[in-house]
């Protein structure tokens, strides 16, 4: 099956992707561009400048997010809404959110070339602060828009001791409007997310498009043990009370658990580690470590977190530690628009490609939107699964093709 020729300007959406890596670029191939940052504010600014230029009415809301609109023949549709961000790890890569920002920008203009009308206004975002580093707390700008910011979030610092408050202000924003900003409910009808995939599915297959099934649903925790510190030359091994030795063994026993089904997406990471009084020569007495699993299927992953919670008992009893466990995030899988999903199978395969559905481990934009209304996800192959990092690559021509199928559903859901 040949792929046909493209409807939008592939040159275009390279040219400005290569242009936006060029700001907060670090090495050759790296890009460091935290929310709210001045790299941010001058990113924001340029995405802006090409927005009006394609014809847009752009602004940028309290909440940090820049915001384009395409008015419909109905303005009183519901909004078709196209995007993700450009912020960026602080040793991130140049395609992370970007491809989805620029490819909803190119989506427009192409449709603006051709003369397309929408039935319903189509609006394209770059949220703020999808990342979460900065302030330890991501998909701000999103969850900003649907009134869903929790208490405190404000007063968030960055290791420079800077609040998300000053932070906004100093980026033009104003807190005190935030009501403002806010999208009535019911006004955002759909809402559709380019990205990388950020995992190795597709690059294993040799498929350069894939069609999201839905986001696993992440559960974070936070385990800590306390044991009894003693010097590390005196004390007996059978006499010990080390907390270290408690977490590297249920830190196994999570591998152990996250691997037991063969084929099942479940995946189960512990990212962060303390160790107090983190001395080489005393027992450690205290560890607090973070626990990251996920999975599409809920069942299945409310299983798995029972039997972890077992071997977590069993282990801090064996080596008599006292054990207190935080339950930081508790997401349930959110499935893609069965609707929007039908729409991108035969779109694909009008441009020539084979339909291949896949999950997300990793949360986006979209996770905030699918409690506000239906979406759909659209992911590009990434070389080995590389993201967060410098290494981070897709070709163009895989972005193109992403980029002409959320141009084709985007059409499709616009002349509803």
């Amino acid at each position: 099956m040949g792929v046909k020729m493209l409807t939008i300007n592939k040159e275009r959406l390279q040219e400005r992707i290569i242009a936006l890596s060029k700001i907060g670029k670090i090495g050759e191939t790296g890009v460091c561009r935290l929310a709210l940052s001045k790299e941010d504010r001058q990113a924001v600014e340029t995405v802006k400048g090409w927005m009006e230029e394609a014809g847009l009415k752009a602004r940028i809301d309290h909440f940090g997010n820049l915001i384009g609109r395409m008015e419909g023949k109905n303005p009183n549709k519901p909004i078709l809404m196209l995007g993700s961000h450009i912020d960026s790890q602080p040793y991130g890569g140049r395609f992370d959110g970007t491809i989805g920002v620029l490819g909803a920008l190119e989506v427009v203009q192409t449709m603006k070339e051709n003369e397309i009308v929408p039935n319903s206004p189509i609006e394209v975002i770059a949220f703020s602060d999808e990342e979460g580093c900065r302030f330890n707390k991501g998909l701000f700008g999103v969850r900003g828009i649907l009134g869903k910011l929790e208490d405190g979030e404000l007063e968030r610092k960055d290791k420079d001791g800077i609040t998300r408050r000053e932070a906004l202000i100093d980026f033009g924003c104003d807190p005190a409007k935030f009501k403002e900003s806010e999208y009535p409910r019911g006004s955002i009808g759909s809402f559709l997310e380019l990205h990388i995939e950020q995992g190795p599915v597709l690059d294993t297959m040799n498929k350069p498009v894939g069609i999201v099934s839905g986001i696993s649903g992440p559960l974070w925790l936070t385990v800590e043990l306390e044991g009894f510190a003693g010097h590390a030359g005196s004390v007996p091994m059978q006499m010990r009370k080390d907390a270290l030795v408690g977490a590297a063994k249920i830190i196994i026993a999570l591998n152990e658990i996250a691997s037991q089904e063969p084929g099942a997406p479940t995946v189960g990471t512990v990212g962060s580690l303390q160790v107090f009084p983190d001395s080489r020569n005393i027992i450690p007495e205290k560890v607090s470590f973070t626990v990251d699993l996920r999975d599409i299927d809920l069942n299945r992953r409310h299983k798995l977190e029972a039997q972890l919670h077992q071997k977590i008992k069993e282990i801090t009893e064996e080596h008599q530690l006292h054990c207190n466990i935080r339950e930081d995030t508790n997401s349930e899988p959110r499935y893609c628009s069965e609707r929007i999903k039908e729409i991108m199978h035969n779109e694909i395969q009008q441009i020539g490609l084979e339909p291949i559905e896949l999950m997300s481990g990793p949360f986006h934009d979209s996770l905030a939107m699918s409690y506000e209304c239906e979406y759909g996800m659209i992911f590009v192959r990434c070389k080995d699964g590389i993201s967060h990092n410098p290494k981070e690559f897709s070709t163009f021509e895989d972005i193109s093709l992403g980029t002409e199928l959320l141009y084709r559903t985007t059409v499709q859901i616009a002349q509803e």
